[in-house]
């Protein structure tokens, strides 16, 4: 060892330590230089021993002044690097921007506002009506006598008061939005173009297709040269424009009592293209709605003359499209809140 080499080794520590720019760079260089085992100025200061006595006590001044140096440098550094660290809680601006979450809207929603969009272009009114209703506009009105299946008390959710004769109670969770249909044609003469959509209420179990609470879309148009044809031209219109203009569309005869004819309205398996899956039955067709032209009780029953008008109501479940429309398999999947699931679908 001479001064040349303590020289050379602090030439080389310098340039080493400007490159520094974090904690373990440091640390890598103080392990590099005055490491214990194997640090370069550890090795100089061992290498005094066998130095000539003449030389020792000079060489070891040396050395010892190299190492308080580098030390110095070293702390002085770490003290640099300490200040330009963010304190903690801070914000680092030299950090990418973090894009914020944005919300999604509900799937059930998305295909809401789409059926409203495609009925408003073909000049329907949006109307919506009470979720607490009574036993005339809900049931008699629409032609459901007390007998009716489907006032039985395992499917309608009552409240209390109770209809006079019957013994049941007067008002209740409405099981349609058919009667915001009774209530816009007690107060409003034809012509009639109106969708309502809203939440409805039955008494049905927990399951992959069926919940107590669902939403419903359901029309009614009324005018004096209404026909069946009518109908049919325009749910075929709106299932191609909510589907795919190739969807294809089977109207069957059915029955509901407040229209007749009834007629329940089916789509080509969305699954299977109609080619016939488990989802299907094989049968190739899913039903989609239900519909038919209004019963003249219904007209009778708001003033209307059955004579001079006709018309057509349809009904379409929100959840049944959406469960087409998107391929989920499970209901439930609606209204468990799980951002997971909710997160697929477009903004």
């Amino acid at each position: 060892m001479n001064d040349a080499d303590i020289a050379r080794l602090r030439t080389e520590f310098q340039q080493e330590l400007a490159r520094v720019s974090s904690e373990s760079d440091l640390q890598s260089l103080r392990d590099k230089y005055l490491g214990r085992k194997s640090g370069a100025v550890t090795a100089l200061m061992k290498s005094v021993a066998s130095a000539p006595p003449d030389l020792k006590p000079a060489l070891g001044k040396l050395a010892n002044e190299l190492k308080q140096e580098l030390e110095a440098q070293l702390t002085g550094k770490k003290t640099s690097l300490e200040s330009t660290k963010a304190p903690v809680g801070g914000v680092d601006i030299t950090l990418p921007g973090r894009a914020p979450l944005i919300g999604h809207r509900h799937p059930l929603t998305i295909v809401r506002e789409e059926i409203e969009a495609i009925f408003t272009r073909m000049g329907y009114q949006v109307l919506e009506g009470p979720e607490i209703e009574d036993d005339y506009h809900n049931f008699e009105a629409l032609n459901m006598p007390a007998e009716h299946p489907a006032r039985d008390m395992q499917d309608t959710l009552y409240l209390d008061g109770e209809v006079p004769g019957q013994g049941r109670p007067a008002t209740l969770l409405r099981t349609h939005t058919s009667p915001m249909q009774i209530r816009y044609m007690e107060s409003h003469e034809p012509p009639v173009r109106i969708i309502v959509p809203g939440k409805v209420y039955r008494r049905d179990d927990l399951d992959l297709t069926h919940t107590p609470m669902f939403q419903q879309v359901e029309g009614l148009v009324v005018g004096e040269t209404i026909t069946l044809a009518d109908l049919k031209g325009t749910l075929t219109t709106f299932l191609h424009e909510l589907f795919e203009n190739r969807t294809k569309v089977l109207f069957r005869p059915s029955f509901f009592p407040y229209t007749e004819p009834s007629v329940e309205v089916f789509i080509g398996c969305v699954f299977c293209d109609g080619k016939g899956c488990p989802v299907c039955k094989r049968t190739g067709w899913l039903e989609i709605l239900g519909s038919g032209m209004v019963h003249p009780s219904v007209f009778e029953a708001v003033g209307y003359d059955s004579e001079r008008y006709t018309g057509f109501a349809f009904g379409v479940g929100i959840e049944r499209v959406a469960l087409l429309k998107y391929g989920v398999e499970d209901i439930r999947l609606f209204y468990e809140n799980d951002l997971r699931f909710l997160e697929q679908f477009p903004l």
